[in-house]
């Protein structure tokens, strides 16, 4: 890069990226995290609902319309966190293992959680060689299916046959499904309980509501019960319950937008491949783009008001998010027809 920017280790720090590009146009657009550009129309709940904890009524509400949407028999199977980062943090403290192996590359929270609490992580690339490792007493398997950034997945039956292995010799198969609401019929959360089968499932990417911070754990009923207990009690707050609660219910509104992205990521693929660009993966929320030239690519975005994804150990590729409005896609379209390699 022509001038020395230091990366996040996440998407969506604009300002902190924006404070290198001072004379950026405004408002700056946000590309580099794969959520959605359309917010769940939720009501907030009144200022008094705000002044009381909330019940164990209403999160058992919230795990309820969590069960049914993710076709979990069982509330006993889900824990309800305040998103899934935390939930991801915390899981090292709830399995046994310390050996753990990452279907790479992929979603650096994963590896971060493992480390910082004192586990070998070995990160592999290839599904072969992960399946193996997977399979030896103890281990710890991850992976993110769609994957973050490049949208890569494995079937569910896949997924299940090495679940199934994993049981038999005491291992764990630990599956983030952060981008599955939109690809539902490869989920594995129906396949719950089993005993070495581990589900994330997160809210606010799907629903465009990341603020609100919501994220499910999915597993057989031991795990779940360690899960909740390190939580402790108000782990969820009374607007992710109530936006929970209601967006979860709402299969029309999903069906729909999953329509609208579809549509929406068609057009930023043809956009991307006008301009010279080569797409590696993608799900309806992203597009990961592989180039020599992402670096200076990269730049020109941000010198125009917009930040997509880069990644410091992976200097030629960049992940684009979906645009929000006709204003947001104009500056895009223009920004990139505009940039010469």
């Amino acid at each position: 890069m022509s001038c020395v920017v230091r990366l996040p280790e996440h998407g969506g720090q604009v300002r902190q990226v924006m404070a290198s590009f001072p004379d950026a146009p405004a408002p700056f657009i946000d590309l580099s995290t794969g959520i959605s550009p359309y917010p769940y129309p939720f009501q907030m709940p009144a200022m008094m609902e705000l002044m009381h904890l909330p019940e164990h009524a209403d999160e058992e509400r919230l795990v309820a319309a969590a069960a049914d949407a993710y076709g979990v028999h069982s509330q006993e199977l889900i824990v309800a966190g305040p998103g899934t980062q935390i939930l991801i943090g915390l899981l090292p403290y709830v399995l046994p293992g310390r050996d753990v192996v990452l279907f790479g590359p992929t979603y650096s929270g994963h590896e971060t959680a493992w480390r910082n609490a004192g586990a070998h992580v070995q990160v592999v690339e290839d599904m072969p060689a992960f399946s193996a490792r997977a399979v030896r007493s103890g281990c710890i398997a991850v992976l993110c299916n769609p994957n973050n950034p490049d949208g890569r997945r494995v079937s569910a039956s896949r997924l299940l046959q090495l679940a199934a292995r994993c049981g038999e010799v005491g291992a764990y198969l630990v599956v983030d499904e952060a981008y599955a609401d939109i690809e539902n019929e490869n989920s594995l959360a129906s396949c719950l309980p089993h005993p070495a089968l581990i589900v994330f499932r997160s809210f606010g990417k799907s629903y465009g509501l990341p603020g609100v911070r919501l994220g499910f754990l999915l597993a057989n009923r031991e795990i779940a019960a360690r899960m909740r207990r390190l939580l402790g009690p108000w782990a969820v707050g009374t607007v992710a319950i109530s936006a929970g609660c209601v967006a979860l219910a709402d299969r029309d509104w999903r069906e729909h937008r999953c329509a609208v992205l579809a549509k929406d990521m068609t057009r930023l693929l043809d956009l991307l491949a006008q301009c010279g660009l080569s797409v590696v993966g993608h799900t309806l929320l992203f597009a990961l783009v592989r180039s020599a030239d992402a670096p200076s690519l990269w730049q020109w975005l941000c010198r125009h008001g917009i930040v997509t994804r880069a990644f410091d150990d992976r200097p030629t590729e960049l992940r684009f998010g979906l645009p929000r409005n006709d204003e947001e896609w104009r500056r895009l379209e223009e920004a990139l027809r505009a940039w010469r390699p």
